[in-house]
Protein backbone atom coordinates (compact mmCIF):
# COMPACT_ATOMS: atom_id res chain seq x y z
CA UNK A 1 0.00 0.00 0.00
CA UNK A 2 1.16 3.13 -1.47
CA UNK A 3 1.12 6.48 0.83
CA UNK A 4 -0.64 9.22 -0.99
CA UNK A 5 1.83 11.62 -2.11
CA UNK A 6 1.66 15.31 -0.89
CA UNK A 7 0.08 18.10 -2.95
CA UNK A 8 3.02 20.20 -4.68
CA UNK A 9 1.94 23.25 -2.78
CA UNK A 10 2.41 21.38 0.89
CA UNK A 11 5.76 20.01 -0.35
CA UNK A 12 6.69 24.21 -0.61
CA UNK A 13 6.23 24.68 3.24
CA UNK A 14 9.32 24.08 5.88
CA UNK A 15 9.11 21.58 8.50
CA UNK A 16 9.90 24.63 10.78
CA UNK A 17 6.56 25.97 9.84
CA UNK A 18 4.44 22.49 10.38
CA UNK A 19 6.19 22.16 14.17
CA UNK A 20 5.19 25.70 14.32
CA UNK A 21 1.32 24.50 13.84
CA UNK A 22 1.73 22.42 15.61
CA UNK A 23 2.41 23.88 18.91
CA UNK A 24 0.10 26.40 18.16
CA UNK A 25 -2.57 23.62 18.17
CA UNK A 26 -1.48 22.10 20.76
CA UNK A 27 -1.58 24.96 22.84
CA UNK A 28 -5.12 25.65 21.62
CA UNK A 29 -5.98 22.20 22.49
CA UNK A 30 -4.54 22.33 26.19
CA UNK A 31 -6.53 25.57 27.21
CA UNK A 32 -9.89 24.33 25.39
CA UNK A 33 -9.65 21.01 27.69
CA UNK A 34 -9.78 22.98 30.82
CA UNK A 35 -12.78 25.60 30.07
CA UNK A 36 -16.26 23.69 29.59
CA UNK A 37 -17.21 23.62 25.84
CA UNK A 38 -21.07 23.64 25.14
CA UNK A 39 -22.62 20.42 25.46
CA UNK A 40 -20.21 19.38 28.69
CA UNK A 41 -20.86 19.39 32.05
CA UNK A 42 -17.60 20.22 33.24
CA UNK A 43 -14.07 20.83 31.67
CA UNK A 44 -12.23 17.64 30.93
CA UNK A 45 -9.21 18.86 32.93
CA UNK A 46 -9.48 21.31 35.81
CA UNK A 47 -6.76 24.11 35.15
CA UNK A 48 -3.78 24.94 37.90
CA UNK A 49 -4.18 28.04 40.07
CA UNK A 50 -1.42 29.69 38.14
CA UNK A 51 -3.21 28.73 34.67
CA UNK A 52 -4.93 32.23 34.28
CA UNK A 53 -2.66 34.83 36.66
CA UNK A 54 0.12 36.79 35.47
CA UNK A 55 3.03 34.35 36.59
CA UNK A 56 0.73 31.38 34.18
CA UNK A 57 0.62 33.66 31.60
CA UNK A 58 4.37 34.43 31.68
CA UNK A 59 5.50 31.02 31.34
CA UNK A 60 3.13 30.33 28.80
CA UNK A 61 4.75 33.61 26.65
CA UNK A 62 8.24 32.01 27.54
CA UNK A 63 7.50 28.43 26.24
CA UNK A 64 5.48 29.54 23.03
CA UNK A 65 8.90 31.51 22.23
CA UNK A 66 11.29 29.00 22.31
CA UNK A 67 8.85 26.65 20.87
CA UNK A 68 8.68 29.47 18.12
CA UNK A 69 12.59 29.81 17.86
CA UNK A 70 13.04 25.99 17.82
CA UNK A 71 10.26 25.75 14.85
CA UNK A 72 13.13 28.70 12.76
CA UNK A 73 16.11 26.60 14.02
CA UNK A 74 15.27 23.29 12.71
CA UNK A 75 16.47 23.77 9.50
CA UNK A 76 19.80 25.35 10.61
CA UNK A 77 20.63 23.34 13.69
CA UNK A 78 18.34 20.58 14.36
CA UNK A 79 19.55 19.30 17.55
CA UNK A 80 19.62 22.57 19.21
CA UNK A 81 16.11 23.22 17.69
CA UNK A 82 14.94 20.24 19.39
CA UNK A 83 16.37 21.20 22.57
CA UNK A 84 14.52 24.23 22.45
CA UNK A 85 11.31 22.12 22.20
CA UNK A 86 11.57 20.03 24.84
CA UNK A 87 12.39 23.26 27.06
CA UNK A 88 9.28 24.68 25.96
CA UNK A 89 6.94 21.57 26.59
CA UNK A 90 8.74 21.29 30.38
CA UNK A 91 8.07 24.61 31.12
CA UNK A 92 4.37 24.54 29.60
CA UNK A 93 4.03 21.47 31.96
CA UNK A 94 5.09 22.96 34.92
CA UNK A 95 2.12 25.68 34.18
CA UNK A 96 -0.46 22.96 33.82
CA UNK A 97 0.19 20.96 37.37
CA UNK A 98 0.71 18.01 35.40
CA UNK A 99 2.57 14.65 36.81
CA UNK A 100 3.69 13.74 33.22
CA UNK A 101 4.56 15.82 30.32
CA UNK A 102 1.29 15.62 28.21
CA UNK A 103 0.85 14.26 24.90
CA UNK A 104 -0.78 17.39 23.65
CA UNK A 105 3.17 19.10 24.83
CA UNK A 106 4.96 16.54 22.77
CA UNK A 107 3.40 16.76 19.77
CA UNK A 108 5.97 19.33 18.04
CA UNK A 109 8.52 17.35 19.49
CA UNK A 110 7.05 14.50 17.28
CA UNK A 111 7.10 16.53 14.63
CA UNK A 112 10.66 17.55 14.67
CA UNK A 113 11.82 13.92 15.50
CA UNK A 114 10.25 12.79 12.63
CA UNK A 115 11.56 15.83 10.33
CA UNK A 116 15.15 14.97 11.83
CA UNK A 117 15.23 11.44 10.82
CA UNK A 118 13.93 12.24 7.65
CA UNK A 119 16.18 14.94 6.54
CA UNK A 120 19.26 14.66 8.58
CA UNK A 121 21.90 11.66 8.72
CA UNK A 122 20.51 8.89 10.58
CA UNK A 123 23.48 9.84 13.43
CA UNK A 124 21.64 13.11 14.15
CA UNK A 125 17.90 11.23 13.80
CA UNK A 126 19.55 8.67 16.89
CA UNK A 127 20.89 11.55 18.77
CA UNK A 128 17.73 13.45 18.56
CA UNK A 129 15.47 10.48 19.39
CA UNK A 130 17.77 9.54 22.85
CA UNK A 131 17.31 13.51 24.02
CA UNK A 132 13.78 13.77 23.82
CA UNK A 133 13.78 10.15 25.69
CA UNK A 134 15.92 11.06 27.98
CA UNK A 135 13.73 14.80 29.31
CA UNK A 136 11.37 12.13 29.52
CA UNK A 137 13.30 10.25 31.82
CA UNK A 138 15.25 13.28 33.57
CA UNK A 139 11.48 14.34 34.07
CA UNK A 140 9.88 11.62 36.37
CA UNK A 141 13.32 11.03 38.22
CA UNK A 142 13.49 14.41 39.26
CA UNK A 143 9.49 13.84 40.47
CA UNK A 144 10.56 10.65 42.24
CA UNK A 145 13.49 12.33 44.20
CA UNK A 146 11.05 15.04 45.26
CA UNK A 147 8.61 12.73 46.37
CA UNK A 148 6.07 13.95 44.04
CA UNK A 149 3.40 11.67 42.14
CA UNK A 150 4.97 10.33 38.58
CA UNK A 151 2.61 9.59 35.67
CA UNK A 152 4.25 6.54 34.44
CA UNK A 153 1.79 5.18 31.78
CA UNK A 154 1.57 8.47 30.64
CA UNK A 155 5.12 9.54 30.13
CA UNK A 156 5.63 5.61 28.70
CA UNK A 157 2.56 6.47 25.70
CA UNK A 158 4.94 9.84 24.88
CA UNK A 159 8.03 7.84 24.81
CA UNK A 160 5.82 5.41 22.15
CA UNK A 161 4.82 8.15 20.06
CA UNK A 162 8.22 9.39 19.85
CA UNK A 163 9.70 6.10 19.04
CA UNK A 164 6.82 6.28 16.28
CA UNK A 165 7.38 9.30 14.88
CA UNK A 166 11.30 8.41 14.30
CA UNK A 167 10.50 5.49 12.93
CA UNK A 168 8.98 6.75 10.41
CA UNK A 169 11.07 9.69 9.55
CA UNK A 170 13.77 6.99 9.12
CA UNK A 171 11.94 4.89 7.23
CA UNK A 172 11.18 8.10 4.96
CA UNK A 173 14.85 8.88 4.66
CA UNK A 174 15.83 4.86 3.37
CA UNK A 175 13.01 5.45 1.00
CA UNK A 176 14.64 8.51 -0.40
CA UNK A 177 17.98 7.14 -0.14
CA UNK A 178 17.32 4.13 -2.35
CA UNK A 179 15.21 5.87 -4.63
CA UNK A 180 18.45 8.19 -5.03
CA UNK A 181 20.34 4.77 -5.85
CA UNK A 182 17.94 3.61 -8.34
CA UNK A 183 18.30 7.12 -10.18
CA UNK A 184 21.70 7.09 -9.62
CA UNK A 185 21.97 3.50 -11.17
CA UNK A 186 19.48 3.88 -13.65
CA UNK A 187 21.63 6.67 -15.13
CA UNK A 188 25.04 4.44 -14.99
CA UNK A 189 22.85 1.58 -17.11
CA UNK A 190 21.31 4.48 -19.17
CA UNK A 191 25.12 5.63 -20.26
CA UNK A 192 25.86 1.72 -20.63
CA UNK A 193 23.20 0.86 -22.96
CA UNK A 194 24.46 3.91 -24.90
CA UNK A 195 27.90 2.44 -25.10
CA UNK A 196 26.76 -0.46 -25.83
CA UNK A 197 24.74 1.05 -28.56
CA UNK A 198 26.95 2.88 -30.19
CA UNK A 199 29.68 -0.24 -29.87
CA UNK A 200 26.94 -2.01 -31.83
CA UNK A 201 26.81 0.61 -34.64
CA UNK A 202 30.51 1.14 -34.70
CA UNK A 203 31.14 -2.31 -35.14
CA UNK A 204 28.53 -2.86 -38.29
CA UNK A 205 29.94 0.13 -39.93
CA UNK A 206 33.62 -0.79 -39.69
CA UNK A 207 33.02 -4.20 -40.68
CA UNK A 208 30.88 -3.71 -43.46
CA UNK A 209 33.67 -1.02 -44.54
CA UNK A 210 36.88 -3.43 -44.11
CA UNK A 211 34.97 -5.93 -46.16
CA UNK A 212 34.31 -3.87 -48.78
CA UNK A 213 37.95 -1.82 -48.59
CA UNK A 214 39.46 -5.40 -48.77
CA UNK A 215 37.62 -6.66 -51.68
CA UNK A 216 38.10 -3.76 -53.97
CA UNK A 217 41.73 -3.73 -52.64
CA UNK A 218 42.03 -7.16 -53.47
CA UNK A 219 40.31 -6.98 -57.11
CA UNK A 220 42.76 -3.74 -57.76
CA UNK A 221 45.76 -5.19 -57.47
CA UNK A 222 44.87 -8.85 -59.79
CA UNK A 223 43.99 -5.91 -62.32
CA UNK A 224 46.88 -3.38 -61.35
CA UNK A 225 48.71 -4.23 -64.79
CA UNK A 226 45.93 -5.62 -67.38
CA UNK A 227 43.37 -3.01 -66.53
CA UNK A 228 44.07 0.05 -65.05
CA UNK A 229 40.77 1.43 -65.49
CA UNK A 230 38.96 -1.07 -63.30
CA UNK A 231 42.28 -0.81 -60.52
CA UNK A 232 41.63 2.78 -60.56
CA UNK A 233 38.02 2.72 -60.15
CA UNK A 234 38.58 -0.16 -57.39
CA UNK A 235 40.91 2.22 -55.86
CA UNK A 236 38.47 4.97 -55.53
CA UNK A 237 35.93 3.05 -54.29
CA UNK A 238 38.64 2.04 -51.58
CA UNK A 239 39.48 5.53 -51.02
CA UNK A 240 35.34 6.34 -50.40
CA UNK A 241 34.80 3.81 -48.35
CA UNK A 242 37.92 4.52 -46.06
CA UNK A 243 36.56 8.03 -45.87
CA UNK A 244 33.31 7.32 -44.93
CA UNK A 245 34.49 5.26 -42.49
CA UNK A 246 36.95 7.74 -40.88
CA UNK A 247 34.19 10.35 -40.96
CA UNK A 248 31.21 7.93 -38.86
CA UNK A 249 34.14 7.05 -36.56
CA UNK A 250 34.66 10.38 -35.82
CA UNK A 251 30.58 11.43 -35.29
CA UNK A 252 30.80 8.72 -32.76
CA UNK A 253 33.54 9.52 -30.66
CA UNK A 254 31.92 13.04 -30.79
CA UNK A 255 28.88 11.53 -29.08
CA UNK A 256 30.63 9.59 -26.49
CA UNK A 257 32.36 12.64 -25.26
CA UNK A 258 29.09 14.13 -24.83
CA UNK A 259 27.98 11.15 -22.92
CA UNK A 260 31.01 11.89 -20.94
CA UNK A 261 30.29 15.04 -20.39
CA UNK A 262 26.44 14.76 -19.33
CA UNK A 263 27.70 11.91 -17.07
CA UNK A 264 29.94 14.18 -15.40
CA UNK A 265 27.36 17.34 -15.14
CA UNK A 266 24.58 14.66 -13.57
CA UNK A 267 27.22 13.73 -10.92
CA UNK A 268 28.08 17.57 -9.79
CA UNK A 269 24.45 17.96 -9.53
CA UNK A 270 22.67 17.28 -6.69
CA UNK A 271 19.44 19.15 -6.61
CA UNK A 272 16.58 18.75 -9.51
CA UNK A 273 17.98 15.32 -10.33
CA UNK A 274 14.99 14.23 -12.32
CA UNK A 275 14.69 17.47 -14.45
CA UNK A 276 18.34 17.58 -15.50
CA UNK A 277 18.27 13.87 -16.14
CA UNK A 278 14.98 14.62 -18.88
CA UNK A 279 17.13 17.15 -20.08
CA UNK A 280 20.13 15.44 -20.70
CA UNK A 281 18.03 12.41 -21.94
CA UNK A 282 16.57 14.75 -24.24
CA UNK A 283 19.80 16.57 -25.36
CA UNK A 284 21.17 13.30 -26.14
CA UNK A 285 18.20 11.88 -28.48
CA UNK A 286 18.33 15.32 -30.34
CA UNK A 287 22.76 15.09 -30.46
CA UNK A 288 22.16 10.95 -31.73
CA UNK A 289 19.63 12.48 -34.22
CA UNK A 290 22.32 15.29 -35.40
CA UNK A 291 25.06 13.10 -35.38
CA UNK A 292 24.11 9.40 -36.31
CA UNK A 293 23.43 9.22 -40.19
CA UNK A 294 19.52 7.94 -40.98
CA UNK A 295 20.00 4.95 -42.10
CA UNK A 296 17.51 2.21 -42.80
CA UNK A 297 15.68 -0.22 -45.79
CA UNK A 298 15.79 2.85 -47.94
CA UNK A 299 19.76 2.16 -48.23
CA UNK A 300 19.27 -1.14 -49.01
CA UNK A 301 19.52 -0.90 -52.18
CA UNK A 302 23.11 1.17 -52.14
CA UNK A 303 23.71 -1.22 -49.90
CA UNK A 304 23.39 -3.74 -52.16
CA UNK A 305 25.14 -1.92 -55.10
CA UNK A 306 28.09 -1.23 -53.14
CA UNK A 307 28.33 -4.66 -51.92
CA UNK A 308 27.76 -6.01 -55.78
CA UNK A 309 30.48 -3.61 -57.15
CA UNK A 310 32.68 -5.01 -54.65
CA UNK A 311 32.35 -8.65 -56.32
CA UNK A 312 29.99 -9.84 -54.01
CA UNK A 313 26.07 -9.83 -56.07
CA UNK A 314 23.24 -8.65 -53.89
CA UNK A 315 20.07 -9.64 -54.57
CA UNK A 316 17.03 -8.06 -52.96
CA UNK A 317 13.87 -8.77 -52.68
CA UNK A 318 10.87 -7.34 -51.42
CA UNK A 319 7.61 -8.69 -49.99
CA UNK A 320 4.21 -7.18 -49.04
CA UNK A 321 3.18 -3.52 -49.40
CA UNK A 322 6.87 -1.49 -48.07
CA UNK A 323 5.63 0.91 -45.33
CA UNK A 324 7.45 3.51 -42.92
CA UNK A 325 8.68 1.44 -39.77
CA UNK A 326 9.45 3.04 -36.85
CA UNK A 327 13.15 4.90 -36.58
CA UNK A 328 14.54 1.90 -34.09
CA UNK A 329 13.05 -1.10 -35.76
CA UNK A 330 13.99 0.59 -39.48
CA UNK A 331 17.63 0.81 -38.63
CA UNK A 332 17.99 -2.35 -36.79
CA UNK A 333 16.62 -4.43 -39.91
CA UNK A 334 19.06 -2.57 -41.86
CA UNK A 335 22.04 -3.55 -39.66
CA UNK A 336 21.30 -6.51 -39.39
CA UNK A 337 21.11 -7.12 -43.38
CA UNK A 338 24.52 -5.14 -43.51
CA UNK A 339 25.83 -7.65 -40.84
CA UNK A 340 24.84 -10.46 -42.26
CA UNK A 341 26.59 -8.94 -45.75
CA UNK A 342 29.91 -8.29 -44.21
CA UNK A 343 29.90 -11.68 -42.64
CA UNK A 344 29.02 -13.43 -46.79
CA UNK A 345 31.87 -11.29 -47.78
CA UNK A 346 34.52 -12.15 -45.42
CA UNK A 347 33.53 -15.65 -44.56
CA UNK A 348 31.23 -17.04 -47.08
CA UNK A 349 33.51 -17.51 -50.32
CA UNK A 350 30.65 -16.96 -52.33
CA UNK A 351 29.85 -14.76 -55.08
CA UNK A 352 26.61 -14.46 -54.33
CA UNK A 353 24.04 -13.65 -51.54
CA UNK A 354 20.43 -13.01 -51.06
CA UNK A 355 18.28 -10.78 -49.09
CA UNK A 356 14.11 -10.81 -48.60
CA UNK A 357 12.44 -8.11 -47.01
CA UNK A 358 8.32 -9.14 -45.94
CA UNK A 359 6.29 -6.70 -44.88
CA UNK A 360 3.55 -8.24 -42.77
CA UNK A 361 0.85 -6.96 -41.20
CA UNK A 362 1.86 -7.72 -37.31
CA UNK A 363 5.98 -7.79 -38.24
CA UNK A 364 8.56 -7.36 -40.46
CA UNK A 365 10.85 -10.31 -41.38
CA UNK A 366 14.47 -9.94 -43.27
CA UNK A 367 16.36 -13.27 -44.41
CA UNK A 368 19.80 -13.18 -45.93
CA UNK A 369 20.98 -16.89 -47.58
CA UNK A 370 23.63 -17.71 -49.61
CA UNK A 371 25.25 -21.18 -50.56
CA UNK A 372 28.77 -20.70 -49.82
CA UNK A 373 31.14 -23.69 -48.39
CA UNK A 374 32.32 -21.11 -45.30
CA UNK A 375 31.08 -21.70 -41.78
CA UNK A 376 31.97 -18.78 -40.80
CA UNK A 377 28.47 -17.93 -39.00
CA UNK A 378 29.66 -20.65 -36.78
CA UNK A 379 33.21 -20.21 -35.86
CA UNK A 380 33.18 -16.55 -35.93
CA UNK A 381 34.67 -15.18 -32.74
CA UNK A 382 34.21 -11.83 -33.19
CA UNK A 383 30.38 -9.84 -31.63
CA UNK A 384 28.80 -9.99 -35.46
CA UNK A 385 25.89 -12.46 -34.58
CA UNK A 386 25.89 -11.51 -30.74
CA UNK A 387 25.16 -7.62 -31.84
CA UNK A 388 22.30 -8.67 -34.26
CA UNK A 389 21.14 -11.14 -31.28
CA UNK A 390 21.39 -8.28 -29.12
CA UNK A 391 19.48 -5.88 -31.11
CA UNK A 392 16.62 -8.11 -31.73
CA UNK A 393 15.97 -8.94 -28.11
CA UNK A 394 15.77 -5.26 -27.42
CA UNK A 395 13.26 -5.19 -29.85
CA UNK A 396 11.43 -8.42 -28.56
CA UNK A 397 11.93 -10.29 -31.65
CA UNK A 398 13.14 -13.55 -33.20
CA UNK A 399 16.60 -14.10 -34.41
CA UNK A 400 18.02 -17.29 -36.22
CA UNK A 401 21.21 -18.15 -37.64
CA UNK A 402 22.99 -21.30 -38.66
CA UNK A 403 23.72 -23.33 -41.83
CA UNK A 404 21.46 -25.05 -44.27
CA UNK A 405 20.74 -28.57 -44.90
CA UNK A 406 21.12 -27.97 -48.58
CA UNK A 407 24.43 -25.64 -47.74
CA UNK A 408 25.48 -22.61 -47.38
CA UNK A 409 24.36 -20.21 -44.49
CA UNK A 410 21.08 -18.63 -43.34
CA UNK A 411 20.06 -15.74 -40.94
CA UNK A 412 16.81 -14.63 -40.07
CA UNK A 413 14.96 -12.19 -37.83
CA UNK A 414 11.23 -10.97 -37.79
CA UNK A 415 10.83 -7.76 -35.63
CA UNK A 416 7.04 -7.26 -34.07
CA UNK A 417 6.00 -3.67 -35.40
CA UNK A 418 4.03 -1.61 -32.62
CA UNK A 419 0.30 -1.09 -34.05
CA UNK A 420 0.16 2.27 -33.04
CA UNK A 421 2.98 2.36 -36.12
CA UNK A 422 0.93 0.55 -38.38
CA UNK A 423 -2.42 2.77 -37.66
CA UNK A 424 -0.33 5.28 -38.28
CA UNK A 425 1.11 4.38 -41.80
CA UNK A 426 -2.43 2.73 -42.47
CA UNK A 427 -3.79 6.09 -42.11
CA UNK A 428 -1.28 7.73 -44.40
CA UNK A 429 -2.08 5.83 -46.87
CA UNK A 430 -5.41 6.46 -46.93
CA UNK A 431 -4.84 10.19 -46.46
Amino acid sequence: MHAMPLPPRLKLVPPGAWVALAWSASTAFTFLARVRLPGEEAANELAATQFYRWDGLVVLTIACALALLGSVWLHRRPLGALALLLTAAAFLTTNLAAVAIQLAQFLAVDLALYFIAAGRPRRTGVAALCTALAVLVVWESLRLLCGWGIGTLEELTVALTAVVAWLLGDASHRTRAYGETLRARAATQAVTDERLRIAREMHDMVAHSIGIIALQAGAAARVVHTQPDAAREAMTAVETAGRETLSGLRRMLVALRHADQDQDQDQDQDQDQDQDQNRHRARGVAEADRLHPAEGLADLDRLAAATTAAGVRVDVHWKGARRQLPPEIDLSVFRIVQESITNVVRHAATPACRVTVDYLEEHVAVEVTDDGRGRGGTTDTGFGLVGMRERVALLHGEFTAGPRPEGGFRVTARLPVPATAATATAATVAA
